[in-house]
């Protein structure tokens, strides 16, 4: 049985990065052999040595909503508002952090100069319609904030809007930023497609409930949150051809492999897919689709961490883990990323 503290590690609080680096891309890069365990330490700009002519480099293209709000309750309460999902032009899934939860079909006075109306609650999550002739995504595009994650304890400042985004974030939806693909910038991309290394890219809005902690003692019984995705059909041919010719699928973050996953058949042949996702992988997992992982380093306990656990191995994983602290690597959201390759005798 596996238990919820056998992904538990000890991280300083040092280790966590509160900012971007300098320069995107200016990060390093520990990789994992998933064959015989070995680490290696690089800096992320060394990934095109990793990659091979004919393989396919998968990227996440959501893009992320200004998607947090400040402001009152009618009875004056403060509150905060994060966006989870657009409903349509006027309602939104939300989540509410204030003193104490407002009532159904009370009103909330927003820092935007807007009012919404509370109209329904579904579990953690509250159902809102604003008041205002303007859509919700615009307000939010006017006036709401970067929703960085809650382990970033400063403010949203000018940089965050830029640097909290992939450079080819195209599909607006995301309240959280697929992290692996912070690190790539245009230079390494053009590097990589003159390699001949194929690219292709999914959607999968990241709600925020990746960040929801893990509040079960046998992992198997959480349950897993949903999100939205889509895999064209144009990527699942663009991954037939290249398993055909021996390429291997490169998955850049978590959220990719979710995706392909999901879409893929007992074979490893994915299909195209418009829809939710709750998978939930952790060890013993057996992976259809996906050959290596680009991914940043996760939160204890967390179901990132389990996903690439099942991978490349609990054991090995947070061997590498333990070798990150030891040498100082940053975590998390604005930290340094991983290359693993899969365990053979895990898939």
């Amino acid at each position: 049985m596996l238990l919820l503290q056998d992904f538990h590690f000890d991280l300083p609080s040092e280790l966590i990065a509160q900012q971007p680096p300098i320069k995107r891309g200016d990060s390093r890069l520990l990789t994992l052999d998933g064959s015989s365990g070995k680490l290696v330490d690089r800096e992320f700009g060394e990934l095109p040595e990793l990659l091979r002519p004919g393989d396919l480099i998968i990227f996440n293209d959501t893009r992320v909503v200004p998607a947090r709000l400040y402001g009152n309750k009618a009875s004056g309460g403060r509150i905060e508002l994060l966006v989870e999902r657009l409903l349509d032009e006027e309602r939104a899934l939300i989540k509410i952090r204030s003193s104490h939860p407002p009532k159904l079909d009370s009103l909330l006075i927003l820092d935007a100069g807007f009012t919404a109306s509370v109209i329904a609650r579904h579990n953690e999550f509250f159902e809102i319609r604003v008041n205002s002739e303007q859509p919700m995504l615009s307000i939010l595009e006017q006036h709401g904030l970067t929703p960085l994650p809650p382990y970033i304890t400063r403010k949203p400042n000018t940089q965050d809007t830029e640097r909290y985004q992939t450079v080819y974030a195209r599909q607006l939806g995301a309240v959280a930023a697929p992290t692996a693909g912070l690190h790539f910038n245009c230079a390494l991309l053009d590097k990589i497609n003159a390699m001949g290394v194929e690219s292709a890219f999914i959607t999968l809005h990241i709600g925020s409930g990746t960040f929801q902690p893990v509040r079960v003692k046998s992992i198997v019984e959480h349950s897993m949150h949903s999100e939205f995705f889509e895999v064209k059909p144009e990527v699942c041919e663009k991954i037939r051809s290249v398993r055909q010719h021996g390429g291997r699928m490169i998955a850049v973050g978590t959220t990719v492999v979710r995706a392909l996953e999901t879409a893929s058949d007992s074979l490893g042949v994915p299909h195209p897919f418009h829809g939710e996702t709750k998978i939930f992988i952790y060890p013993g997992y057996q992976f259809r689709c996906v050959d290596a992982l680009i991914t940043n380093f996760h939160l204890p306990e967390s179901t990132l961490l389990m996903l690439v656990a099942a991978f490349v191995g609990r054991e090995a994983l947070l061997n590498a883990y333990q070798h990150a602290i030891e040498n100082r690597y940053r975590f998390f959201t604005y930290g340094d990323a991983m290359f693993l390759t899969r365990t053979p005798n895990l898939s």
